[in-house]
């Protein structure tokens, strides 16, 4: 396993606000270890070494290896990452323990292929993402880091759903009620504003002629007058 993803911490006999104040005054962050049918543990780990993988964009996604200052080791992935709105650094994180047969649900970047050889993308279309990330039910100990869809057969107006993509063997989608629409290739928006406008000017020139029948049929009928004033003029 990278170095990177390796992360040492100590156990935190004290917790509350002012105990988590002082972890973070030292340079640690206070984080909460749970799960795998155990007893929480509050431990601190470096918040060196927890920006450098935050920094990542991968910190939800990524099985580490936790190194205690008792002797235990386990995997964590974390599963809540707590940012301080003004300082912007991280001030908590929930890691949650995981066993060899443990499940876990995270979200897996999604990375697209075959953009060049899309006829759809040839002839002009743009490519619309949807989903940049999609939650995926996987092993703790087989997370990927991203998967692969490809696009290369995308016609103009032809979108890419998640039951298109091969997923790694064992992991499947967490929505299952529905399939979900990851990308699509679509015309451009200048086309699309241009067909609104043609539209909008086919029925302005409609609206203007029927305006202009109804006024010619004003005038005739008025210089026609009634048969009452047609009798009296004729009288005179």
């Amino acid at each position: 396993m990278s170095e990177l993803n390796i992360l040492k911490g100590e156990v935190r006999e004290n917790t509350g606000k002012s105990f988590t104040k002082s972890v973070r005054k030292e340079g640690n962050i206070p984080c909460i270890v749970y799960g795998d049918k155990k007893d929480p543990v509050a431990v601190n780990i470096n918040s060196v070494s927890a920006l450098k993988l935050y920094n990542t964009g991968r910190m939800l996604t990524t099985l580490l290896d936790l190194e205690l200052s008792n002797g235990d080791k386990m995997k964590v992935i974390p599963k809540d990452i707590q940012i301080d709105p003004v300082k912007d650094n991280i001030i908590h994180i929930d890691l949650l323990r995981l066993s060899g047969d443990s499940r876990v649900s995270v979200e897996i970047q999604v990375n697209f292929v075959g953009e060049n050889d899309s006829p759809g993308i040839k002839t002009g279309g743009v490519l619309t993402v949807t989903r940049y990330s999609v939650e995926l039910d996987c092993p703790a100990l087989s997370i990927p880091e991203s998967i692969d869809v490809d696009i290369s057969n995308l016609e103009m107006g032809e979108s890419v759903k998640l039951s298109d993509v091969n997923l790694p063997e064992d992991v499947n989608p967490v929505i299952t009620d529905r399939d979900i629409t990851i990308a699509s290739v679509t015309a451009p928006v200048e086309e699309i504003e241009e067909e609104i406008i043609e539209e909008a000017s086919e029925e302005d020139g409609e609206d203007s002629v029927e305006g202009e029948e109804d006024q010619t049929t004003d005038e005739a009928e008025t210089s026609e007058g009634t048969p009452e004033e047609s009798k009296e003029e004729s009288k005179e």
